[in-house]
């Protein structure tokens, strides 16, 4: 038999076996004790699969060779893979800033979802999804106009990471310093597997590890979620989608906001402000016509008064066939010195990607529509 036959033939095989990589910790330990393994198997073969990074089970040497063939007959280790890339060039890029790359990643039954790398002179951060496309169709986003159709395996997030910091040590020679879960989905709709996945992406003695710290974590304002995060003894950051101070405003620009009207996300940023002891950030993009007037900025002035926050505002990403515009120069300007005559904590972001449609979901879409 030929190599090549050999390797067709096994490749056949391994697609017909189920991905160990879908199991979450609780469920490797499980599957250790139904092959009569001791505990401690489990957590070698989580550090085999996320540390190490193995893709046969003929690498996982601290294992014996009977444990290694009963493995690789029931199971197969399949990652995600990047299936395309765009890149700005360095004209595109805001103020010459290092380009941004845009990925889009095949998960192992084919589903597409998008990763963003943002380089700059201080950090590299990976911006990642949680779950495919979104159930929340916020009207401005690319994602929520895709539809919803399902949540990533903490697998699926943490390999989102892994292809990226490969990516920015090959395109820039640093690896990843910042971690954001703003690419598509809502993570607090997956919580448990945004909380697995950290558990792996912080693990003090594995090859990546980064601190909780440098993780942020973005919602459109889930009190209970927030709530059961500010618990958890996490310490990531917390960044809420707030995009409008007006109530009714906010409803048309998201429908989740219907069930979590503003009161009642004003308390539940206070609570976790009183529990976690820090600010949230408070993310505002700025719509023209929509939310941009010295009224809408009034609003915000009064909202952020009541918590513990900083503001991050950001200009629109325009999506094709949407009916939103970013904001002018000059009535942005005006809303930031409210802001600050105010003696609110401001960040202005440049938004970025605008050259390879980086917006949450544009990619995605368009490889679904070809």
């Amino acid at each position: 038999m030929s190599k090549n036959f050999a390797a067709a033939t096994k490749e056949r095989q391994n697609r017909q076996l189920p991905n160990i990589r879908v199991l979450n910790r609780e469920e490797l330990a499980k599957l250790m004790a139904q092959l009569g393994e001791p505990a401690y198997r489990a957590s070698q073969l989580h550090r085999w699969l996320y540390s190490h990074q193995a893709l046969d089970f003929d690498e996982m040497t601290t294992f014996g060779k009977q444990l290694r063939q009963k493995l690789a007959t029931s199971w197969t280790i399949r990652p995600a893979s990047l299936a395309s890339a765009e890149s700005e060039t360095l004209e595109a890029s805001p103020a010459l800033a290092p380009p941004t790359a845009k990925f889009l990643i095949r998960l192992e039954d084919g589903e597409l979802v998008e990763s963003v790398l943002i380089p700059s002179e201080e950090r590299m951060t990976a911006c990642i999804s949680s779950q495919v496309g979104c159930p929340l169709r916020c009207s401005f986003c690319a994602t929520g106009n895709m539809g919803f159709r399902r949540d990533l395996a903490a697998s699926e997030i943490t390999d989102q990471v892994f292809l990226l910091d490969a990516e920015a040590r090959k395109r820039h020679e640093r690896g990843l310093s910042n971690i954001v879960f703003m690419g598509m989905g809502e993570p607090l709709l997956n919580l448990d597997n945004v909380f697995e996945s950290i558990a792996t992406l912080t693990e003090a003695e594995y090859r990546f590890s980064i601190s909780e710290k440098k993780i942020t974590i973005s919602t459109v304002g889930l009190p209970a979620e927030m709530e059961r995060i500010a618990r958890s003894g996490l310490k990531t950051k917390l960044a809420v989608s707030l995009h409008s101070a007006d109530q009714s405003t906010r409803e048309r620009l998201m429908p989740v906001a219907i069930d979590h009207p503003l009161d009642r996300l004003t308390e539940a940023i206070s609570s976790w402000n009183a529990l976690v002891g820090q600010p949230v950030t408070l993310v505002y993009m700025l719509l023209e016509g929509i939310n941009d007037s010295p009224e809408d900025a009034r609003k915000l002035v009064r909202f952020a008064k009541r918590v513990l926050c900083k503001i991050n505002l950001i200009d629109y990403n325009s999506i094709v066939n949407l009916r939103f515009k970013p904001g002018y120069s000059d009535v942005k300007n005006k809303l930031i010195q409210q802001l600050l005559d105010a003696g609110l904590h401001v960040t202005v972001r440049k938004s970025q990607g605008a050259a390879i449609n980086a917006a949450c979901g544009q990619l995605a879409t368009s490889h679904r529509r070809k």
